[in-house]
């Protein structure tokens, strides 16, 4: 259903110096004062992110985990910069307000932006929506994604933001490097994806901002209009090939996570919501494609890439240091998530 985003007391294993915090954010943000207020926010899997309630003002601050992190990951500067960038295009983020790469204040870099008050829809069936209002919502999706891939993003200084070309390659190779760091069993289906994708890469290679992690839940959307008002949780963008993206997009069509509903199963006519090959002809319509070869290849990299990402979840569980209660349950489904992956290379493209 239509929630908004659950909060809860800030966690023990990620309290850091709010006295700090405050001393830092005061001459720095309009309207910001004591006494405030910190809360956690219980979405997310990988960076810790809190809401700070000043009454009359409200700002979200989003920062690196604690402890020992895996290469490359937790980047918030990266996400501080891309979602800045965006400010001005038609892709709607929230406006940043400040980075702070002194560790010396809380502990870690973090990054501040607006509160941004709008619907969350957690549950991809969108339950209590009208069948109108539901296949509206998910073309809002695709029109969003779209406007992503279309951004100049030399035009938004973000040429260096990451490589051109090889998007696929060089992703294989690094959620294969984040899996073997985070791996904790044999899981023989993923064995024999890190050998398989990266022989099997199609030759359609071209390069534009890419999201990473682009579902239903990152979106907020307007309180009473289908419209996103705010693309959130950037971590995993970069410079990319734009079928990454949209077959991660078509996840719940294939799959249910347990405790969020997925389409799997659903009389899509009947609730208005359209069927995966709809909303992949209005990406192609909306884009200029005439269509996607080896579509079983990118939704076989959808997959691996993952159930990588909840190897990783489910090591920090074990750590400690996972950013959500439920990342011990989350990162147990890496195994039934690879044999997902690997069944889409089986069936063929």
């Amino acid at each position: 259903m239509c929630t908004e985003a659950k909060l809860t007391p800030v966690r023990e294993a990620h309290r850091f110096d709010e006295a700090a915090l405050a001393e830092y954010l005061k001459p720095q943000l309009d309207g910001f004062g004591e006494p405030f207020d910190i809360l956690q926010f219980e979405g997310g899997q990988s960076n810790p992110t809190f809401l700070l309630d000043c009454g009359a003002h409200k700002y979200v601050l989003r920062k690196k985990p604690p402890g020992k992190l895996l290469p490359s990951a937790h980047q918030v500067d990266r996400e501080y910069r891309v979602m800045k960038a965006l400010e001005h295009t038609d892709v709607p983020v929230p406006r940043m307000v400040l980075l702070c790469e002194d560790e010396t204040v809380i502990g870690t870099t973090f990054f501040v932006m607006e509160y941004v008050e709008g619907r969350l829809f957690s549950n991809v069936t969108l339950p209590g929506v009208s069948p109108r209002e539901r296949r509206a919502i998910y073309f809002e999706m695709i029109r969003v994604l779209a406007a992503l891939h279309s951004v100049d993003y030399e035009a938004l200084g973000l040429s260096d933001f990451g490589k051109p070309g090889n998007y696929f390659a060089r992703q294989i190779g690094r959620w294969s490097r984040q899996y073997v760091s985070a791996k904790t069993d044999q899981i023989d289906s993923m064995e024999s994806l890190m050998n398989y994708l990266p022989q099997n890469v199609p030759s359609d290679d071209i390069t534009c901002l890419v999201h990473g992690d682009y579902r239903l839940e990152n979106m907020l959307f307007h309180p009473t209009e289908p419209r996103v008002l705010a693309l959130l949780d950037w971590e995993l963008s970069t410079l990319g090939h734009p079928l990454g993206d949209l077959a991660y997009s078509c996840g719940p069509y294939h799959y249910n996570m347990p405790g969020n509903p997925s389409l799997v199963g659903i009389d899509l006519a009947k609730t208005g919501i359209p069927a995966e090959s709809e909303f992949v002809e209005e990406y192609c319509r909306r884009t200029g494609r005439k269509g996607i070869p080896n579509w079983n290849f990118y939704m076989a990299f959808a997959f691996f890439r993952l159930a990588s990402i909840c190897q990783g979840v489910y090591k920090r569980g074990l750590m400690g240091t996972a950013s959500s209660t439920q990342a011990l349950e989350r990162g147990r489904l890496t195994r039934t998530i690879s044999d997902l992956a690997w069944s889409f290379v089986k069936n063929g493209s």
